[in-house]
């Protein structure tokens, strides 16, 4: 009754009848798009490693385009919140 032992799950694995797998790749396997462009992706580090690789790589990256069109953006969001919440920006002025 296995009262004592417990149950073992089922195995399954799939092998299409037709496919020849002689080519490079399967059809089968699920990779990111964008694997083969990091080098993050894949390695067998600790966290720390795979930290210091992703800070090497956002140093190396040649998409300044990018991040000034991000920088843009988060200052246009900034200055939208402080003209919705009424923000006096006269506080940062002199006047006397």
């Amino acid at each position: 009754m296995g009262l004592i032992s417990r149950r073992k799950n089922k195995k399954f694995s799939y092998e299409p009848r037709y496919y020849k797998s002689d080519k490079e790749g399967s059809p089968f396997q699920i990779e990111h798009k964008f694997d083969s462009y990091r080098k993050t992706v894949g390695s067998s580090g600790n966290l720390k490693s795979k930290f210091k690789s992703a800070f090497q790589e956002l140093r190396e990256g040649n998409n300044r385009k990018s991040n000034r069109l991000i920088l843009f953006i988060v200052a246009l969001l900034v200055f939208l919140f402080l003209y919705i919440i009424d923000f006096d920006l006269s506080i940062f002025t002199q006047t006397r």
